[in-house]
């Protein structure tokens, strides 16, 4: 019987795609199974954690500092038609789906969440999770949007806002306890 090939501790993948490599500053926490491909530019203090897969591989993705990335998400690109642009201070939820579309700055969009070609997030926004945003659809500053198809359903509270600016400030804290830790995981690890 043969035996499985042991991996490395750090088994990132970030992959050359058509020459272009990932643009990944060292602020940023990477998770060990998460995917990264080709024309992808990440901002600061940015996390992407387990099993993500960040896929710019037929157009470009750009990140802003500070961004989490969570768990199971799936961010891609549409071929020459729509790039995927995420703002500053971004909570992405667990599982969630963004093809194609703009997320501009202090946007919460909650797990499993699929948002489309084209369509627009305003700032200060939180989008409920499961909800489905579909293609071209443009939500503005300060909105509160549920459902399937997503809807406006009202402004966002004061309380919101400061809930949005809470989680992106975790994610930094908790990207910084992991690097901390993989570090000294990595110290001294062999095959």
């Amino acid at each position: 019987m043969r035996r499985p090939r042991q991996l490395a501790y750090s088994a990132i993948m970030i992959r050359t795609f058509q020459g272009v490599t990932p643009t990944i500053p060292p602020s940023c926490f990477i998770a060990d199974t998460a995917v990264l491909i080709g024309n992808v530019v990440m901002g600061e203090a940015c996390s992407v954690w387990f099993n993500a897969v960040i896929r710019g591989d037929v157009h470009y993705i750009r990140i802003g500092s500070r961004t989490n990335v969570q768990d199971l998400c799936m961010l891609h690109v549409t071929h020459d038609t729509h790039p995927l642009v995420i703002g500053n201070d971004v909570t992405i939820g667990h599982n969630v789906v963004l093809h194609g579309c703009t997320i501009h700055d202090r946007v919460l969009v909650g797990m499993g969440a699929i948002i489309m070609d084209g369509a627009v997030i305003g700032e200060d926004s939180i989008v409920g999770a499961g909800a489905l945003v579909v293609e071209g659809t443009v939500v503005p500053q300060k909105s509160l949007i549920l459902g399937s198809p997503a809807r406006i359903r009202r402004p966002t509270t004061e309380a919101e806002l400061a809930w949005i600016k809470e989680s992106a400030d975790n994610y930094v804290k908790y990207a910084g306890q992991y690097m901390v830790t993989a570090t000294q995981a990595r110290t001294g690890f062999r095959l």
